[in-house]
């Protein structure tokens, strides 16, 4: 059997970096920041006191990511592969994004 390459888990830290820019990403465009809102159920008044909860990151993540024009413009805009949002995702302690299962 042929060893496959893993790839190693992202750190936390670049994990929440990734989610941080990701939500600067949504919130430089009005449309996108608007469509984040209404599904998440956040008000933009909210946004900061649910950065403190530990899903949070994680959701923003998926959020991009469930969108391929917006996760591709991202994840180009900011340097990132797309494997690397899913890495940052799971990080974070999201479960395994549907993509990512066979």
């Amino acid at each position: 059997m042929r060893d496959i390459p893993l790839t190693p888990p992202a750190s936390r830290a670049f994990a929440e970096e990734v989610a941080v820019r990701g939500l600067a990403f949504l919130a430089a465009d009005p449309e996108r920041l608007e469509r984040f809102l209404a599904l998440s159920g956040l008000a933009a008044g909210e946004i900061r006191a649910a950065a403190t909860r530990p899903d949070f990151l994680a959701g923003v993540l998926h959020h991009i990511m469930d969108d391929d024009r917006i996760a591709q413009a991202f994840a180009t805009g900011a340097g990132l592969g797309p494997e690397d949002l899913a890495r940052a995702a799971r990080a974070l302690g999201a479960g395994a994004w549907e993509r990512d299962t066979p």
